[in-house]
């Protein structure tokens, strides 16, 4: 009905004709004033592509009734340009002599009265046959075309059937309403499906991004959809666990559903799971999922780690990276040069072998690496290879089960490799790994996978490696100390670190950020270096790179108010008088160092934890230094007695 009150409703004809008088239509034209082609008209064509498509099916069904009668059906955008034609091949020729081809603007400014612009300016459906088109090149054609809107309502285009005036019937209008108002349920349809994805998509991301392993599970117990979380947790990828059944995961299945179908909470209970890594335990909250009759249908199950390894890996066995290439102080070229290195090669999953002399920043460069790359919100965990007993670097770096030796700890213990999984694990002294070890490494770069000790079951892990040595690692493999296999796998990425008499200009640089640093932590005051003595520290060897020298910053710091009896200006003098002697052994930096080290000995009672403490090093370093020097055996003996009354007052 509403067609046809359209139809003899005849008055969009006069008002389309007003319009085109006083937009200067002459009625003597043949084509449209405006037709775009080349990749003016492509861009068109991409911009209104949904609509092409989706338009497509119904148009090839619209003509598919008239095929043969003479008549040809386009789709325009919303400003009447002429999206696709199709039609019988004589009328279409004509059409085309008139040049009705894609890219003709089909609107009114440009082409007057036609079904397809004043459609779109009337905002209706419209037939206009013979001299109802205001141009004269017009008045062979019978036209019935309609808007076609968007799902908000607004339009989008318009869909146009042609033929010979003598053709015209109202019932060929019906068909392009019935075929535009099937164009935009489909796009209804489309924007719905979209909109379903989406939330889907949004719904699966908020999921995925929960630090909970989450699956639903049907009533038989089949595992109808799982986070990706839980696929890390388990080990198992995501194919495997659909073909599961619930039951081959955890024994208490029968459990969860009683108190589901009972309307009771099953909430935070520890459970077993028979993952791929061996039994782990997770803690368990079920909830339920009903139907519109409030009928049980699906259970949400969600595990959470007992223990947060990840998030423990700092305080048990390791600590996260805190060096950012941003605190690497250095100007030399070549310095440069090696971080830029660094960084690109960061985000690599490639294994990293960084050489380098004592005390050149091996870790703070490993640390810095780790947190340009996308591992940096995971554990950075760091082993000395040299610093540990070779007895004990197995359970060390694998880990083990309950029992394995006498003194496994109850429930057994994860490796670094464990903990680091996910992050990056920096072996630092790779050299002094023994070659048993070396066998085992090589095995874990190769499968990604460990074994604890006194365990047949493998743990996947995903572990970035970055291996440190100051030795030669050829020279290494050529007295048979290291695996050649062992050393190919280790340098992928070498990164080999100047010395610090390398760099000479870097020298005050760093005597200035160590001066600033340790004065404030230690709330002391500067000491004022000249540049005669400045001079003479570059000119140094530096034997111990970096860290002798910010260790020797700080003796300057502490000996300065050393309450020796003397004031500060002489105490300045002394110190500079220390840098100008390089000839006697006494003034040398290994022999204050060496004294320094037992005047805080001296000052801690021999206590090697606080010495080190105050020494701003680590204790196997103090350790080293005492034989290094030959500190007097009395005083050894009486650090490690001290040591150990020490640990037992602050055993829990």
């Amino acid at each position: 009905m509403e067609m046809l009150s359209q139809i003899k409703d005849k008055d969009y004809i006069i008002r389309s004709h007003e319009r085109c008088k006083n937009i200067g239509i002459k009625k003597d034209m043949v084509y449209s004033k405006k037709i775009i082609s080349g990749s003016e008209l492509q861009k068109k064509l991409e911009l209104r592509r949904e609509l092409s498509i989706t338009a497509e099916p119904f148009i090839n069904q619209l003509y598919n009734f008239v095929k043969g009668s003479n008549f040809f059906s386009m789709l325009t955008d919303e400003e009447g340009c002429i999206l696709s034609v199709i039609g019988d091949e004589d009328i279409l020729s004509e059409a085309f002599s008139f040049k009705m081809v894609p890219g003709a603007y089909m609107n009114e400014e440009n082409i007057g009265t036609n079904a397809m612009g004043t459609s779109i300016a009337e905002k209706r459906a419209v037939q206009i046959s013979g001299k109802e088109h205001f141009i004269k090149a017009y008045h062979r054609w019978t036209c019935s075309g309609a808007p076609i809107r968007d799902p908000e309502g607004k339009i989008i285009g318009s869909l146009d059937l042609t033929g010979y005036s003598e053709n015209v019937h109202s019932h060929t209008l019906g068909m392009v309403v019935a075929a535009v108002n099937a164009i935009e349920k489909m796009l209804c349809i489309k924007k719905c499906n979209e909109e379903l994805k989406m939330s889907k998509i949004y719904t699966e991301t908020i999921i995925d991004s929960i630090p909970a392993g989450i699956l639903t599970v049907d009533l038989d117990g089949n595992i109808k959809s799982i986070n990706n979380y839980i696929m890390k947790m388990f080990g198992f990828s995501r194919v495997e666990m659909k073909r599961m059944k619930i039951w081959n995961l955890f024994d208490g299945w029968e459990r969860v559903k009683e108190a589901l179908y009972t309307k009771n909470l099953f909430l935070d209970e520890d459970v077993f799971i028979n993952s791929r890594r061996n039994k782990l335990q997770f803690n368990l909250s079920a909830y339920p999922l009903y139907d519109n009759k409030q009928s049980l249908r699906n259970i949400i199950l969600t595990f959470k780690e007992v223990k947060k390894v990840r998030k423990l890996a700092n305080r048990i066995m390791g600590r996260r990276a805190i060096y950012t290439f941003d605190k690497i102080i250095g100007e030399n070229k070549e310095f440069l040069e090696t971080i830029e290195y660094a960084k690109k090669i960061a985000d690599s999953k490639s294994t990293i072998l960084i050489m380098g002399e004592s005390g050149t920043g091996k870790e703070i460069f490993a640390q810095s690496i780790h947190n340009h790359s996308g591992r940096r919100e995971e554990p950075f965990i760091a082993l000395n290879c040299g610093a540990i007993p070779k007895n004990l670097i197995e359970s060390e770096l694998f880990g083990y089960e309950e029992g394995a030796f006498t003194g496994a700890k109850s429930g057994g213990h994860p490796g670094k490799f464990e903990i680091a999984d996910g992050g990056t694990i920096f072996l630092d002294e790779i050299g002094e790994m023994p070659l048993d070890m070396q066998t085992r490494l090589l095995r874990v770069i190769e499968e990604s996978t460990v074994n604890r000790i006194g365990s047949a079951d493998e743990i996947l892990v995903d572990v970035r490696i970055i291996a440190a040595t100051n030795k030669d690692l050829t020279d290494e493999v050529a007295k048979g100390n290291f695996r050649k296999d062992l050393y190919y796998r280790l340098n992928v990425l070498p990164l080999r670190l100047s010395p610090l008499r390398q760099r000479k200009e870097d020298i005050p640089l760093l005597i200035e950020y160590f001066m600033n640093r340790i004065s404030k932590r230690l709330n002391k005051k500067k000491v004022d270096i000249s540049k005669e003595h400045m001079k003479k520290l570059m000119q140094y060897e530096w034997r111990g790179n970096v860290r002798e020298l910010e260790n020797f910053i700080e003796l300057i710091i502490n000996t300065e108010y050393i309450p020796i009896g003397r004031n500060r200006k002489e105490i300045e003098v002394d110190i500079k008088n220390n840098i100008n002697k390089t000839d006697d052994e006494c003034y040398k930096l290994e022999h204050v160092e060496k004294e320094h080290i037992k005047r805080i000995l001296n000052i801690c009672e021999g206590n090697i934890t606080l010495a080190a403490k105050k020494l701003g090093i680590g204790r196997n370093t103090l350790y080293r230094k005492l034989r290094k020097y030959n500190i007097d055996s009395s005083i050894f003996e009486q650090c490690n007695e001290t040591e150990q009354q020490y640990d037992r007052k602050i055993a829990p």
